[in-house]
């Protein structure tokens, strides 16, 4: 009797055990089909999309806990319907509720613009009606003349996080995403000096292809960031170089803003920006702008004319 309460209480501690150190799962989620009506998906380990309709209605904030991410992972990949062709690939996530971004947090960056380094993070916001697919094109805006490209890391918000500390912080992350922050410098600096105005207009904010969880990158703080314009390379940096760090940023914004799951955080870019170069180069309509991050994938836009 005695035995067999002590095998229990041991099981149950074990339990607890397992329970508390869960992590979230090694996953490349994707939403694809028709701007609308995208399906959730992930990349298996061939690089072949499947289906995950059958599992999940999408991929939302309430997919993105590490429990809803490890069950998401433990589905027999090859039981999942493989996707034929090519078809549209949607941002990865939908529900967004915010997007926050942060400027001038490359060292190499801020030098090219002329500014000081920030003392703490340059906190602004992007429009949720910016965000767009990976490979859709991007819409030059009425009276913009100024229009330039920025590859970004993207942090993907996993769960609750208020008045965060720094070493906890990257706990609170789901995955991360490549981002290109489009800018438009005239609306950003010379319409009334606010950022927000010049990042936030429609198709401003490609996110994609694929959302990878926070456990299949091993140090995102070594990550190599690119970007060419019509096959000409010009950013190569790292996120080596960011002023702040991702776990900074999180825990910095949680002290200002209770962030959520589904909420994006776009943490700056690193020098090679059209803007930087001497005379500045700015992008139009017919331009191709490809990016990537290392472990994250790639994208490509098209730069499209006003509508």
């Amino acid at each position: 009797m005695i035995k067999t309460k002590r095998a229990k209480v041991l099981a149950f501690l074990a339990l607890l055990s397992c329970s508390a150190v869960i992590h979230s799962a090694e996953l490349k989620l994707v939403r694809f089909g028709p701007a609308g009506q995208e399906k959730p998906g992930l990349i298996d380990d061939d690089g072949r999309l499947r289906n995950l309709s059958a599992h999940i209605a999408d991929i939302n904030p309430a997919q993105l806990s590490d429990e809803s991410l490890e069950r998401i992972a433990a589905i027999p990949t090859e039981q999942l319907p493989l996707v034929e062709g090519q078809p549209r690939l949607g941002a990865p996530l939908t529900g967004i509720g915010k997007i926050i971004a942060i400027g001038f947090n490359y060292v190499n960056h801020a030098a090219e613009m002329q500014v000081d380094l920030p003392t703490e993070p340059l906190v602004f916001m992007k429009a949720t009606s910016a965000l767009t697919g990976p490979f859709d094109a991007v819409i030059k805006p009425r009276g913009g003349d100024k229009l330039d490209y920025e590859a970004e890391l993207v942090v993907i918000i996993g769960k609750k996080a208020q008045y965060v500390d720094e070493a906890d912080a990257l706990d609170y992350i789901a995955g991360y995403a490549v981002g290109h922050d489009v800018s438009e410098r005239a609306f950003q600096r010379e319409r009334g000096g606010q950022f927000t105005k010049g990042k936030s207009a429609d198709t401003f904010a490609p996110l994609g292809p694929w959302l990878v969880t926070r456990d299949s990158i091993d140090d995102v703080q070594n990550l190599s960031v690119w970007s060419e314009v019509n096959g000409q390379m010009r950013q190569q940096g790292n996120t080596t170089d960011m002023v702040f760090g991702v776990a900074h940023i999180v825990s910095h914004l949680s002290q200002f803003m209770t962030l959520h799951p589904g909420d994006v955080i776009f943490t700056g870019t690193p020098a090679g920006v059209g803007d930087g170069m001497v005379p500045p180069v700015y992008l139009k309509p017919g331009d191709a702008v490809r990016l990537g991050i290392e472990g994250l994938s790639e994208q490509r836009q098209v730069i499209a004319p006003p509508l």
